[in-house]
């Protein structure tokens, strides 16, 4: 009696000693990991190459809004990709010759770059309210509108919900529509509640938005000719993707999630404004992806930049304002 009573004592102690140690350890790992995440972060903006003293903010409900405004002339607002390593710097080859017959507003979306990247699951509705408050509030008039990827089914729909706001759109390579038909699942609820964890969540990110992957993004989906990507495009981009203590991590856990993502065909079909696509042709599947918005909207106009992917005004600036010249 006496040695099983010692037998379960000593395995008694051994489990406690076990848990001590796996917590301590844990304890240890998490620790590491919060100081790698801010040692990664800290480098990242190191260069500073995305001043936000160069711009201004729109004090949004949501968060602070960073904008540049340029030139005179008929609005123009350009949008950009929505990723957590975008930014306005997308523009940056056109807004200088744009803005000599426009009053060109370039924005980081709420998320992204210089603007505030709050805690928030971030959908498309926010980002038509974002839209449309900002037509309201800080251009205060009609507007042509330019918009990239899925950026630019935003724009759709609030142009849907208040089309005197937009004067003629134009999107740069938009989504897939079957793409936007997805909806979150239970898989994309568990990946969006990993993302959003304190510390596990940030190394996640890290390790997913890092430089290599940014160049292999470039060079497989967004350039088709790599000779043509300037260097400082890689740190602009890795840069806007580690701002605000790495909080693009909630929009990428989002975008995961399909919580970006909304049916629509409804409302491209009733638009009645001008509505023009903007193609690089060597992107895949382009021609399907274009034909299908047409067969929603067969008013839409099409136009492509030569030897381009998914970012023309990146990779050929003067050919894509030559196509953007044409419908403006």
């Amino acid at each position: 009696m006496e040695n099983h009573d010692f037998c379960l004592e000593r395995g008694y102690s051994i489990m406690k000693h076990k848990i001590k140690t796996t917590i301590l350890l844990t304890t240890l790992a998490i620790a590491v990991m919060h100081i790698i995440n801010k040692c990664i972060a800290s480098a990242a903006v190191i260069k500073n190459m995305l001043n936000a003293n160069t711009g201004n903010f729109f004090e949004w409900r949501f968060g602070n809004i960073f904008y540049t405004k340029t030139g005179h002339g008929n609005p123009l607002l350009l949008i950009h990709d929505l990723t957590p390593y975008s930014s306005s710097y997308e523009w940056n080859e056109v807004v200088r010759k744009l803005s000599k017959n426009h009053t060109v507003y370039a924005i980081d979306l709420l998320g992204c770059g210089r603007s505030d990247k709050p805690n928030l699951t971030y959908t498309n509705f926010l980002y038509v309210q974002l839209v449309t408050d900002f037509i309201k509030k800080v251009i205060g008039q009609k507007t042509d509108v330019a918009a990239t990827g899925i950026s630019s089914s935003f724009v759709v729909m609030a142009c849907h919900n208040d089309s005197e706001l937009f004067n003629k759109i134009f999107m740069v390579n938009p989504e897939k529509l079957s793409k936007l038909n997805s909806i979150p699942g239970k898989r994309s609820k568990v990946t969006k509640l990993l993302m959003d964890l304190p510390i596990i969540g940030t190394t996640v990110y890290n390790m997913i938005i890092n430089k290599s992957n940014l160049e292999y993004r470039f060079t497989e989906e967004y350039i088709y000719n790599p000779f043509r990507l300037k260097g400082k495009y890689i740190d602009v981009y890795y840069e806007a993707a580690h701002l605000k203590e790495s909080g693009g991590k909630y929009l990428l856990s989002s975008l995961n999630g399909l919580y970006l993502n909304v049916n629509i065909a409804h409302a491209l079909k009733e638009i009645n404004n001008s509505i023009f696509i903007i193609a690089g042709d060597k992107c895949q599947d382009i021609n399907n992806i274009i034909n299908a918005y047409m067969e929603i909207n067969p008013a839409i106009e099409t136009a492509y930049v030569n030897d381009t992917k998914s970012l023309p005004q990146v990779e050929s600036a003067d050919s894509f304002l030559e196509q953007l010249h044409i419908f403006l």
